[in-house]
């Protein structure tokens, strides 16, 4: 199938998983990205995901709010195990076997994440789902998804957002936003180009992970970016602004 990347890992966010609805998961969008992971995961590609809770709980909304800013990061990584049931049952109901691995024990329901047993997983053609963030309040999934990527040596992290790539500012409000093709890690910093939090972009930059930022709505955009089509924005290749 002409794939570029071998093994990956894809972050999604939980608006990603509630469509058009103000709130939620609309079972229609899950069953569209399990049937575009299993034709990647089909071809041979070892796949693991990072999703975001944001369409059930989102902490940093409840902490200034008033909540306590742990515990509101606490409920938001057992939202994101609540969105990884989901896109682990749409994925097997589709025949690609998964394992939901979370940072906080929660056995009854997942396996607790293990590097080595994820790494065996992937190899036996397993998706593997990364659920409860990192496991510590104050980080975000963004950051989760540059370590995890770390760890079980993904050659690319997939941004799969709701815009097609990185603008010099906001394509909804300049139609003649610039769309980037490719930036390098420094450049997204120093700019705050917000495409992930600047940990997680940190943490790509000295483990040498490139991150790809593509619309996740567009049909077969996850296929494409895995054959390593220019369907989106670049993080860590050569810069094409001073």
């Amino acid at each position: 199938m002409g794939m570029k990347y071998r093994r990956v890992l894809l972050k999604l966010s939980g608006e990603a998983l509630m469509g058009e609805q103000g709130y939620g998961i609309d079972p229609e969008v899950v069953q569209e990205i399990a049937s575009e992971v299993a034709e990647v995961v089909s071809g041979g590609v070892q796949m693991a995901i990072v999703v975001g809770g944001g369409n059930i709980f989102r902490g940093l909304k409840a902490s200034a709010a008033g909540m306590d800013r742990a515990t509101a990061d606490y409920i938001g990584m057992i939202a994101t195990v609540m969105n990884a049931l989901t896109l682990q049952d749409a994925l097997e109901q589709i025949g690609i076997p998964t394992r939901v691995q979370t940072a906080i024990a929660m056995q009854e329901v997942a396996e607790p994440y293990i590097r080595r047993r994820a790494i065996r997983h992937l190899e036996k053609g397993r998706v593997v789902i990364f659920g409860a963030g990192s496991g510590n309040p104050f980080f975000t999934t963004d950051t989760t998804a540059a370590l995890r990527a770390a760890e079980i040596d993904a050659e690319v992290i997939f941004k799969a957002t709701k815009v097609d790539g990185i603008y010099d500012s906001d394509p909804h409000l300049n139609p003649n936003a610039r769309r980037y093709q490719t930036l390098t890690y420094g450049h997204v910093l120093a700019h705050d180009l917000r495409v992930m939090d600047g940990t997680a972009i940190a943490l790509c930059k000295e483990n040498n992970i490139p991150i790809m930022v593509f619309d996740l709505t567009v049909p077969s955009n996850i296929h494409q970016a895995v054959k390593g089509e220019p369907v989106g924005t670049i993080v860590g290749g050569f810069c094409e602004v001073t």
